[in-house]
């Protein structure tokens, strides 16, 4: 499978790992201490044949996501579950544990930011829904943030994210369906 878009990853473990799996150019950032020449790469790749960015789902990966989002628009943002990332020695997380499998996955559902954000899912539905303020809002979260291809948030993401990406109350009422039936079949 052929990638079009040059993706960006944190390292050099993570462009190996996405060798494995795709066709594809990356550019690496390096960590979180992103420097300005990575970036104005970053924006050229995104003028000439557009960027994916996939990082890592842990704190640092979405600092970097960000930094790169806010610098660069338009980019697309492909998204790994934290199971899908860690390795089987259990310590760290990482795009670079992947499966080949998981990183297409990942990159099929690649999305793009919105520019013009309308809040369609309130603050309030989320404290509604219980994925703010609950004794099961983590793990709520977690797994509507897998089922919408959006990555793990804590509530105040969770919110911007849904506006980012203009997820439909259909979609979230779908997805937050799918995750109350899971809790009652478990």
């Amino acid at each position: 499978m052929k990638i079009k878009e040059i993706i960006v990853v944190e390292g050099r473990d993570d462009t190996t790992a996405i060798k494995r799996a795709v066709d594809a150019d990356t550019i690496e950032t390096n960590g979180s201490a992103i420097s300005q020449m990575t970036l104005e790469k970053v924006k050229l790749a995104q003028e000439k044949r557009g960027v994916i960015i996939f990082t890592d789902p842990d704190y640092p990966g979405e600092r970097i996501r960000k930094i790169v989002s806010d610098y660069v628009a338009g980019c697309k943002h492909a998204f790994i579950k934290k199971k899908d990332a860690k390795p089987s020695s259990g310590k760290g997380i990482g795009v670079e544990h992947a499966s080949p499998e998981a990183i297409i996955e990942a990159l099929k559902d690649a999305h793009t930011m919105d520019t013009v954000i309308e809040e369609v899912i309130t603050q309030d539905d989320l404290v509604t829904a219980g994925l703010i303020g609950g004794s099961q809002s983590k793990a709520r979260r977690e797994r509507i943030g897998e089922i919408l291809k959006i990555g793990y948030t804590n509530g105040k993401q969770l919110h911007k994210r849904l506006m980012m990406f203009q997820i439909s109350k259909e979609a979230f009422a779908h997805a937050l369906e799918k995750v109350l039936q899971e809790e009652n079949d478990a």
